[in-house]
């Protein structure tokens, strides 16, 4: 990836007070090591007349797998080729806007100690960047730097200059000119939008993405004309993250327009009202419920079977109770947002030797899930068609037998609870069946009596004297001597 940033002086004002506020002497090359790769800073050019500082980042494809998106000690890996073999080396991406923050982190603050004067001061500026991924087109680069005072002669890159019939690929050359903007805005602006334009970022968005493109959209981003498409792309599209964000951008706007301060703007609830007792969530009392049941069984080692996008095996990390969390799914995409939202590309490596995600169905056997302590099966039945638990019964009861089995599922005597339920539908249009509690007791008796366990059931959420509680937990225990004493 290749960034230059070009001024131009006066005697009296020198082009090559751009190595000031850069913190980076012209007659020196320098490399920083990243994540990723090697930044390097050079200067091709320097003089009274005309400086120009280059940004080359040299990016460690290998490095950019093992520590990217999905991976993780045993975490959901993705075998395709195009993970080593794409165009982030060469192309403009957050991977460069984080090296921007990274090697001039004090020129996007605005400080120069040894020049205080130099970083208020607007001074004429060339950018250029000469591959940058534009999901939106020229077009879509013109609206995000135009209307913050640059001319953008954005022009896209022919996917191949010898064949001009196959068209343009989705690449444009960057090139931005500014008489009126200072150094300090020129980077805050490319943080935010060139990752903005690629529409991806190399590495997870939390709630800390807010205040960072807060901090670097200070001044003009509240007011600017694609604010929804910046915030909304800049997070990844995460809907309550963009939403934190635009409530706060709109507070910084009315501040503004009232010419008064944020605080005197955010006054609408007294400091010391009491905010309403919101009910905990079912899904909330759920992992509660299993996560109380595997610890009175004393279980260690414990298998989420149907683990989805990973929600217990998050709250059962908590505890350090459980030595190993297992989380099987026969979904490799959700295994891939449960690596994410687990974060086991930066986990420790204690923490990391305790959780493993796999990918496997329940309708088969499966080796890797013998000799576990507890499995537990939270909402998985009902997605499964009725002919096809027998297969899971064996899976699980029969073959991997566990010491502990802790099996939740919908009770659908308690629908008639939720008002925004239609009558006679199921709470999730992927459920091929809800039970009553009789039918839910029926099917687990037998399971119990086939495999030689014992059962005993637990209400979930408020137990309602008529319909009973919305979830139903059976509690399996293998009561067979010989099978209980192997285990």
């Amino acid at each position: 990836m290749f960034l230059t940033i070009t001024t131009s002086g006066t005697p009296e004002r020198p082009a090559t007070d751009l190595g000031f506020l850069l913190h980076k002497h012209p007659e020196k090359a320098q490399a920083f090591s990243t994540s990723y790769g090697t930044a390097h800073v050079l200067y091709p050019e320097a003089d009274a007349e005309r400086c120009t500082a280059a940004l080359l980042l040299e990016v460690d494809a290998v490095a950019l797998v093992r520590r990217g998106k999905g991976k993780g000690r045993g975490g959901a890996p993705h075998a395709a080729l195009a993970q080593y073999v794409n165009d982030r080396p060469y192309a403009a991406s957050s991977l460069l806007a984080v090296a921007l923050s990274s090697v001039f982190s004090s020129a996007m603050r605005g400080v120069c100690n040894a020049r205080p004067e130099l970083p208020a001061a607007p001074r004429p500026l060339r950018i250029e960047v000469p591959a940058l991924p534009a999901r939106g087109g020229p077009g879509l680069v013109r609206r995000l730097f135009e209307p913050l005072g640059w001319t953008v002669p954005a022009e896209p890159v022919p996917l191949d200059t010898e064949f001009p019939e196959w068209g343009d690929s989705r690449y444009v050359r960057l090139e931005l000119e500014s008489t009126g903007r200072t150094l300090a805005e020129a980077l805050r602006h490319l943080y935010v939008l060139l990752p903005v334009l690629d529409d991806a970022k190399h590495y997870w968005v939390s709630s800390e993405e807010v205040d960072k493109l807060l901090r670097a959209g200070e001044g003009w981003l509240a007011g600017h004309p694609e604010q929804k498409l910046i915030t909304s792309r800049y997070l990844s599209r995460r809907w309550s993250l963009t939403r934190q964000a635009t409530e706060r951008l709109e507070l910084v706007r009315l501040a503004e327009t009232d010419d008064s301060e944020i605080e005197e703007i955010d006054n609408a609830v007294e400091a010391e009202t009491e905010a309403e007792e919101r009910p905990t969530p079912l899904a909330v009392q759920r992992r509660e419920a299993i996560t109380a049941a595997l610890k009175a069984s004393g279980a260690a080692r414990v298998l989420d079977l149907g683990c989805g996008q990973g929600q217990l095996v998050q709250a059962l990390l908590k505890d350090p109770a459980f030595s190993e969390i297992v989380g099987l799914d026969v979904s490799m995409r959700a295994l891939t947002i449960a690596s994410r939202r687990l974060k086991l590309d930066r986990m420790g490596e204690r923490q990391a030797s305790r959780v493993k995600l796999l990918q496997g169905s329940l309708a088969y056997t499966d080796r890797r899930i013998k000799g576990y302590d507890a499995a537990v099966l939270s909402e998985v039945i009902e997605h499964l068609d009725l002919p096809r638990l027998p297969a899971l019964e064996y899976a699980v009861f029969g073959s991997a037998r566990p010491r502990t089995v802790l099996v939740t599922t919908p009770n659908v005597e308690y629908n008639v609870r939720w008002e925004s339920l239609p009558a006679g539908h199921v709470r999730h249009g992927d459920h091929r069946f809800e039970w009553t509690r009789a039918e839910f007791r029926s099917w687990a008796d037998a399971v119990a009596e086939r495999h030689g366990y014992g059962v005993e059931f637990v209400p979930v959420g408020p137990d309602d004297p008529e319909v009973g509680p919305p979830t139903q937990m059976a509690v399996f225990t293998l009561t067979t001597p010989k099978e209980a004493k192997a285990a």
